[in-house]
Protein backbone atom coordinates (compact mmCIF):
# COMPACT_ATOMS: atom_id res chain seq x y z
CA UNK A 1 0.00 0.00 0.00
CA UNK A 2 1.46 3.36 -1.02
CA UNK A 3 2.34 6.01 1.56
CA UNK A 4 -0.20 8.72 2.21
CA UNK A 5 0.20 12.45 1.70
CA UNK A 6 0.51 14.03 5.21
CA UNK A 7 -2.05 16.69 4.28
CA UNK A 8 -4.63 14.03 3.38
CA UNK A 9 -3.85 12.30 6.66
CA UNK A 10 -4.43 15.56 8.55
CA UNK A 11 -7.63 16.28 6.62
CA UNK A 12 -8.94 12.85 7.58
CA UNK A 13 -8.03 13.38 11.24
CA UNK A 14 -9.90 16.69 11.24
CA UNK A 15 -13.09 14.89 10.26
CA UNK A 16 -13.26 13.69 13.87
CA UNK A 17 -12.01 16.73 15.83
CA UNK A 18 -11.06 20.30 15.08
CA UNK A 19 -7.82 20.62 17.05
CA UNK A 20 -5.36 17.89 16.03
CA UNK A 21 -2.29 17.98 18.26
CA UNK A 22 -0.33 14.91 17.11
CA UNK A 23 -0.49 12.05 14.58
CA UNK A 24 1.85 9.11 15.12
CA UNK A 25 2.10 5.71 13.37
CA UNK A 26 0.54 2.84 15.30
CA UNK A 27 1.34 -0.86 14.90
CA UNK A 28 2.92 -2.60 11.91
CA UNK A 29 -0.08 -3.93 9.99
CA UNK A 30 0.58 -5.16 6.47
CA UNK A 31 -2.85 -4.34 5.01
CA UNK A 32 -4.21 -1.06 6.40
CA UNK A 33 -2.29 2.03 7.55
CA UNK A 34 -2.91 3.06 11.15
CA UNK A 35 -2.19 6.14 13.25
CA UNK A 36 -2.89 7.30 16.79
CA UNK A 37 -4.39 10.79 16.64
CA UNK A 38 -4.41 13.08 19.68
CA UNK A 39 -6.64 16.14 19.90
CA UNK A 40 -6.92 19.17 22.13
CA UNK A 41 -10.72 19.13 21.93
CA UNK A 42 -11.56 15.42 22.29
CA UNK A 43 -10.23 12.01 23.36
CA UNK A 44 -7.58 10.34 21.16
CA UNK A 45 -8.62 7.84 18.52
CA UNK A 46 -7.16 5.28 16.15
CA UNK A 47 -7.36 6.44 12.53
CA UNK A 48 -7.06 3.96 9.67
CA UNK A 49 -6.81 4.20 5.93
CA UNK A 50 -8.29 0.96 4.61
CA UNK A 51 -6.58 -0.88 1.79
CA UNK A 52 -9.24 -0.91 -0.91
CA UNK A 53 -7.18 -3.26 -3.06
CA UNK A 54 -7.65 -5.96 -0.41
CA UNK A 55 -11.06 -4.77 0.77
CA UNK A 56 -12.79 -3.77 -2.43
CA UNK A 57 -16.11 -2.96 -0.69
CA UNK A 58 -15.04 -1.25 2.55
CA UNK A 59 -18.58 -0.08 3.32
CA UNK A 60 -19.39 -3.72 4.08
CA UNK A 61 -16.71 -3.73 6.76
CA UNK A 62 -18.32 -0.69 8.36
CA UNK A 63 -21.75 -2.35 8.21
CA UNK A 64 -20.48 -5.56 9.84
CA UNK A 65 -18.64 -3.55 12.46
CA UNK A 66 -21.85 -1.73 13.39
CA UNK A 67 -23.76 -5.01 13.61
CA UNK A 68 -21.15 -6.23 16.11
CA UNK A 69 -21.42 -3.07 18.19
CA UNK A 70 -25.19 -3.26 18.26
CA UNK A 71 -25.49 -7.00 18.82
CA UNK A 72 -22.73 -8.24 21.09
CA UNK A 73 -24.35 -9.43 24.31
CA UNK A 74 -21.31 -10.40 26.39
CA UNK A 75 -20.68 -8.55 29.66
CA UNK A 76 -17.38 -10.34 30.25
CA UNK A 77 -15.47 -8.87 27.31
CA UNK A 78 -15.90 -5.24 26.35
CA UNK A 79 -16.53 -4.07 22.81
CA UNK A 80 -13.07 -3.26 21.62
CA UNK A 81 -12.44 -0.05 19.73
CA UNK A 82 -15.99 0.85 18.67
CA UNK A 83 -16.36 2.95 15.55
CA UNK A 84 -16.22 6.71 15.99
CA UNK A 85 -18.45 9.12 14.08
CA UNK A 86 -17.10 12.03 12.07
CA UNK A 87 -18.14 15.55 13.04
CA UNK A 88 -20.86 15.26 10.40
CA UNK A 89 -22.19 12.05 11.98
CA UNK A 90 -20.81 9.48 9.51
CA UNK A 91 -19.00 6.22 10.35
CA UNK A 92 -16.40 6.64 7.61
CA UNK A 93 -14.88 9.29 5.37
CA UNK A 94 -13.83 9.18 1.72
CA UNK A 95 -11.49 11.92 0.57
CA UNK A 96 -11.12 13.43 -2.90
CA UNK A 97 -8.40 10.92 -3.79
CA UNK A 98 -10.72 7.96 -3.13
CA UNK A 99 -8.99 7.02 0.14
CA UNK A 100 -11.33 5.31 2.59
CA UNK A 101 -10.91 6.28 6.25
CA UNK A 102 -12.45 5.12 9.51
CA UNK A 103 -11.66 5.71 13.17
CA UNK A 104 -12.11 3.69 16.33
CA UNK A 105 -11.87 4.45 20.03
CA UNK A 106 -8.36 4.30 21.47
CA UNK A 107 -8.07 1.76 24.29
CA UNK A 108 -5.67 3.16 26.93
CA UNK A 109 -3.63 0.94 29.25
CA UNK A 110 -3.66 -1.95 26.78
CA UNK A 111 -0.87 -3.58 24.80
CA UNK A 112 -0.44 -6.13 22.03
CA UNK A 113 1.98 -8.99 22.48
CA UNK A 114 4.25 -10.76 19.98
CA UNK A 115 4.16 -14.50 19.38
CA UNK A 116 4.61 -16.25 22.72
CA UNK A 117 4.82 -19.78 24.05
CA UNK A 118 3.57 -18.79 27.49
CA UNK A 119 0.53 -21.06 28.06
CA UNK A 120 -1.08 -18.56 30.44
CA UNK A 121 -1.07 -15.80 27.82
CA UNK A 122 -2.14 -18.18 25.05
CA UNK A 123 -5.04 -19.45 27.17
CA UNK A 124 -6.23 -15.90 27.83
CA UNK A 125 -6.04 -14.96 24.14
CA UNK A 126 -7.86 -18.10 22.98
CA UNK A 127 -10.63 -17.59 25.51
CA UNK A 128 -11.05 -14.02 24.26
CA UNK A 129 -11.60 -15.24 20.69
CA UNK A 130 -14.00 -17.95 21.88
CA UNK A 131 -15.98 -15.52 24.01
CA UNK A 132 -16.13 -13.05 21.14
CA UNK A 133 -17.86 -15.55 18.82
CA UNK A 134 -20.05 -16.92 21.61
CA UNK A 135 -21.20 -13.40 22.48
CA UNK A 136 -22.49 -12.93 18.93
CA UNK A 137 -24.46 -16.16 18.87
CA UNK A 138 -27.80 -14.37 19.12
CA UNK A 139 -27.32 -12.58 15.80
CA UNK A 140 -28.32 -14.11 12.47
CA UNK A 141 -25.03 -14.79 10.63
CA UNK A 142 -26.73 -14.20 7.28
CA UNK A 143 -27.21 -10.55 8.26
CA UNK A 144 -23.43 -10.09 7.91
CA UNK A 145 -21.71 -9.42 4.61
CA UNK A 146 -18.96 -11.71 3.35
CA UNK A 147 -15.91 -9.43 3.25
CA UNK A 148 -13.63 -11.80 1.32
CA UNK A 149 -15.79 -14.36 -0.51
CA UNK A 150 -14.55 -17.98 -0.22
CA UNK A 151 -11.79 -16.86 2.14
CA UNK A 152 -11.67 -20.16 4.07
CA UNK A 153 -13.27 -22.33 1.39
CA UNK A 154 -10.77 -25.19 1.23
CA UNK A 155 -12.36 -26.67 -1.88
CA UNK A 156 -11.86 -23.39 -3.76
CA UNK A 157 -8.30 -23.04 -2.45
CA UNK A 158 -7.51 -26.53 -3.67
CA UNK A 159 -8.96 -25.77 -7.11
CA UNK A 160 -6.80 -22.63 -7.28
CA UNK A 161 -3.78 -24.76 -6.35
CA UNK A 162 -4.45 -27.23 -9.18
CA UNK A 163 -5.06 -24.38 -11.63
CA UNK A 164 -1.71 -22.82 -10.70
CA UNK A 165 0.01 -26.13 -11.47
CA UNK A 166 -1.57 -26.27 -14.92
CA UNK A 167 -0.43 -22.72 -15.70
CA UNK A 168 2.85 -22.58 -13.78
CA UNK A 169 6.27 -22.02 -15.29
CA UNK A 170 8.34 -25.20 -15.55
CA UNK A 171 11.20 -23.78 -13.44
CA UNK A 172 8.88 -23.01 -10.55
CA UNK A 173 7.03 -26.29 -10.94
CA UNK A 174 10.26 -28.25 -10.68
CA UNK A 175 11.25 -26.41 -7.51
CA UNK A 176 7.85 -27.09 -5.97
CA UNK A 177 7.61 -30.80 -6.90
CA UNK A 178 7.90 -32.13 -3.34
CA UNK A 179 5.39 -29.70 -1.87
CA UNK A 180 2.93 -30.30 -4.72
CA UNK A 181 3.15 -34.07 -4.33
CA UNK A 182 2.64 -33.99 -0.56
CA UNK A 183 -0.30 -31.61 -0.74
CA UNK A 184 -1.99 -33.70 -3.43
CA UNK A 185 -1.69 -36.70 -1.10
CA UNK A 186 -3.90 -34.95 1.44
CA UNK A 187 -7.15 -34.43 -0.45
CA UNK A 188 -8.89 -36.24 2.42
CA UNK A 189 -8.84 -32.86 4.15
CA UNK A 190 -10.87 -31.39 1.30
CA UNK A 191 -13.43 -34.14 1.86
CA UNK A 192 -13.46 -33.31 5.58
CA UNK A 193 -14.08 -29.68 4.70
CA UNK A 194 -17.01 -30.69 2.46
CA UNK A 195 -18.52 -32.71 5.30
CA UNK A 196 -18.29 -29.79 7.70
CA UNK A 197 -19.48 -27.15 5.25
CA UNK A 198 -22.50 -29.17 4.12
CA UNK A 199 -23.86 -30.00 7.60
CA UNK A 200 -25.24 -26.85 9.20
CA UNK A 201 -26.97 -28.78 11.97
CA UNK A 202 -23.83 -30.40 13.36
CA UNK A 203 -21.56 -27.52 12.34
CA UNK A 204 -23.67 -24.34 12.44
CA UNK A 205 -22.75 -21.21 10.57
CA UNK A 206 -21.42 -18.68 13.07
CA UNK A 207 -19.99 -15.17 13.02
CA UNK A 208 -16.26 -15.85 13.02
CA UNK A 209 -13.24 -13.56 13.34
CA UNK A 210 -11.20 -15.29 10.57
CA UNK A 211 -7.82 -13.85 11.65
CA UNK A 212 -7.11 -15.28 15.10
CA UNK A 213 -3.49 -14.28 15.71
CA UNK A 214 -2.30 -13.44 19.19
CA UNK A 215 -1.37 -9.92 18.06
CA UNK A 216 -5.08 -9.34 17.35
CA UNK A 217 -5.82 -9.38 21.08
CA UNK A 218 -5.40 -6.42 23.43
CA UNK A 219 -4.07 -7.25 26.89
CA UNK A 220 -4.27 -5.21 30.08
CA UNK A 221 -0.78 -3.79 30.51
CA UNK A 222 -0.85 -4.35 34.28
CA UNK A 223 -2.59 -7.71 34.71
CA UNK A 224 -1.59 -9.28 31.38
CA UNK A 225 -5.12 -10.57 30.86
CA UNK A 226 -6.91 -10.33 27.53
CA UNK A 227 -9.26 -7.37 27.32
CA UNK A 228 -10.75 -7.86 23.86
CA UNK A 229 -10.02 -8.86 20.29
CA UNK A 230 -9.23 -6.35 17.55
CA UNK A 231 -8.86 -6.24 13.76
CA UNK A 232 -12.48 -7.01 13.00
CA UNK A 233 -12.24 -6.39 9.26
CA UNK A 234 -12.60 -10.07 8.36
CA UNK A 235 -15.62 -10.70 10.59
CA UNK A 236 -18.09 -12.69 8.48
CA UNK A 237 -20.12 -15.91 8.51
CA UNK A 238 -18.09 -19.11 8.78
CA UNK A 239 -17.60 -22.42 10.55
CA UNK A 240 -15.87 -23.12 13.84
CA UNK A 241 -12.79 -24.64 12.18
CA UNK A 242 -11.70 -21.25 10.82
CA UNK A 243 -10.82 -19.57 14.10
CA UNK A 244 -9.66 -22.51 16.21
CA UNK A 245 -7.69 -23.83 13.24
CA UNK A 246 -5.83 -20.57 12.80
CA UNK A 247 -5.04 -20.44 16.51
CA UNK A 248 -3.61 -23.98 16.44
CA UNK A 249 -1.61 -23.11 13.33
CA UNK A 250 -0.10 -19.89 14.68
CA UNK A 251 -0.02 -20.32 18.47
CA UNK A 252 0.90 -24.01 18.89
CA UNK A 253 3.80 -23.97 16.43
CA UNK A 254 7.42 -23.86 17.53
CA UNK A 255 8.49 -21.76 14.52
CA UNK A 256 6.58 -18.99 12.74
CA UNK A 257 5.63 -19.41 9.09
CA UNK A 258 8.64 -17.56 7.64
CA UNK A 259 11.16 -19.78 9.41
CA UNK A 260 13.44 -22.01 7.37
CA UNK A 261 14.78 -23.84 10.43
CA UNK A 262 13.10 -26.98 9.12
CA UNK A 263 14.35 -29.27 11.86
CA UNK A 264 12.86 -27.00 14.55
CA UNK A 265 9.33 -26.84 13.12
CA UNK A 266 6.99 -28.78 15.38
CA UNK A 267 3.79 -28.63 17.40
CA UNK A 268 4.09 -27.71 21.07
CA UNK A 269 1.95 -30.41 22.77
CA UNK A 270 1.18 -28.27 25.83
CA UNK A 271 0.04 -25.31 23.76
CA UNK A 272 -1.98 -27.54 21.42
CA UNK A 273 -3.83 -28.99 24.41
CA UNK A 274 -4.19 -25.56 26.04
CA UNK A 275 -5.76 -24.03 22.92
CA UNK A 276 -8.37 -26.80 22.59
CA UNK A 277 -9.26 -26.60 26.30
CA UNK A 278 -9.32 -22.81 26.42
CA UNK A 279 -11.54 -22.49 23.36
CA UNK A 280 -14.01 -25.04 24.69
CA UNK A 281 -14.10 -23.36 28.11
CA UNK A 282 -14.32 -19.86 26.67
CA UNK A 283 -17.16 -20.72 24.32
CA UNK A 284 -19.22 -22.39 27.02
CA UNK A 285 -22.23 -24.59 26.36
CA UNK A 286 -22.87 -23.27 22.87
CA UNK A 287 -20.62 -25.69 20.97
CA UNK A 288 -22.24 -28.76 19.43
CA UNK A 289 -20.78 -32.20 20.14
CA UNK A 290 -19.66 -32.42 16.50
CA UNK A 291 -17.84 -29.09 16.79
CA UNK A 292 -16.07 -30.21 19.96
CA UNK A 293 -14.94 -33.39 18.23
CA UNK A 294 -13.59 -31.54 15.20
CA UNK A 295 -11.53 -28.93 17.08
CA UNK A 296 -8.16 -30.78 16.89
CA UNK A 297 -8.59 -31.45 13.17
CA UNK A 298 -9.34 -27.79 12.52
CA UNK A 299 -5.61 -27.17 12.76
CA UNK A 300 -5.04 -29.64 9.93
CA UNK A 301 -7.54 -27.84 7.69
CA UNK A 302 -6.09 -24.36 8.21
CA UNK A 303 -2.44 -25.44 8.00
CA UNK A 304 -3.13 -27.40 4.82
CA UNK A 305 -5.00 -24.41 3.40
CA UNK A 306 -2.16 -22.03 4.19
CA UNK A 307 0.41 -24.29 2.56
CA UNK A 308 -1.82 -24.46 -0.52
CA UNK A 309 -2.11 -20.68 -0.61
CA UNK A 310 1.64 -20.12 -0.31
CA UNK A 311 2.63 -22.59 -3.04
CA UNK A 312 -0.20 -21.35 -5.29
CA UNK A 313 1.15 -17.82 -4.97
CA UNK A 314 4.68 -19.07 -5.70
CA UNK A 315 3.47 -20.78 -8.88
CA UNK A 316 1.60 -17.59 -9.84
CA UNK A 317 4.82 -15.56 -9.56
CA UNK A 318 4.17 -14.12 -6.07
CA UNK A 319 1.21 -11.94 -6.89
CA UNK A 320 -0.47 -11.89 -3.46
CA UNK A 321 2.00 -12.31 -0.59
CA UNK A 322 4.85 -9.84 -0.30
CA UNK A 323 8.24 -11.55 -0.47
CA UNK A 324 11.79 -10.55 0.47
CA UNK A 325 13.59 -13.15 -1.66
CA UNK A 326 12.67 -15.23 -4.75
CA UNK A 327 11.65 -18.53 -3.12
CA UNK A 328 10.09 -17.21 0.09
CA UNK A 329 6.54 -18.30 -0.75
CA UNK A 330 7.77 -21.79 -1.59
CA UNK A 331 9.65 -21.91 1.71
CA UNK A 332 6.55 -20.71 3.53
CA UNK A 333 4.58 -23.52 1.88
CA UNK A 334 7.19 -26.07 2.96
CA UNK A 335 7.17 -24.65 6.49
CA UNK A 336 3.42 -25.16 6.70
CA UNK A 337 3.66 -28.62 5.15
CA UNK A 338 6.15 -29.71 7.82
CA UNK A 339 3.91 -28.24 10.52
CA UNK A 340 0.98 -30.13 9.00
CA UNK A 341 2.93 -33.39 9.13
CA UNK A 342 3.76 -32.81 12.80
CA UNK A 343 0.15 -31.88 13.50
CA UNK A 344 -1.04 -35.09 11.85
CA UNK A 345 1.09 -37.05 14.33
CA UNK A 346 -0.29 -34.97 17.21
CA UNK A 347 -3.91 -35.63 16.21
CA UNK A 348 -3.37 -39.30 15.39
CA UNK A 349 -4.14 -38.93 11.68
CA UNK A 350 -0.99 -40.87 10.75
Amino acid sequence: MTSINPQLQLDAAKQYGNEVSAITPLGNGLINQTWLVRYADRAPLVLQRLNTSTFTEPQKIIRNYRLIQEGQNSRQLQICSPLEKTLSGQYFFEDGNHNFWRATTFMPSTITLPVTRDPVIVRSAVQAFALFTASLSGIDPTSFDSIIPEFHNLAVRYEQFEASIRKGEIKRLLKATHVISELRARTALVHLYHRISSDNAAYPVRIMHHDCKINNVLFDEETGKAVCVVDLDTIMPGKIFSDIGDMLRTMACTEEENSTAWENIDVDPLLFKTIIEAYTEGFGAGLTEAEKAILPQAGLILTFMQSLRFVTDFLENDRYYHTHYPEQNLNRALNQLILLEKMEIRTGVV
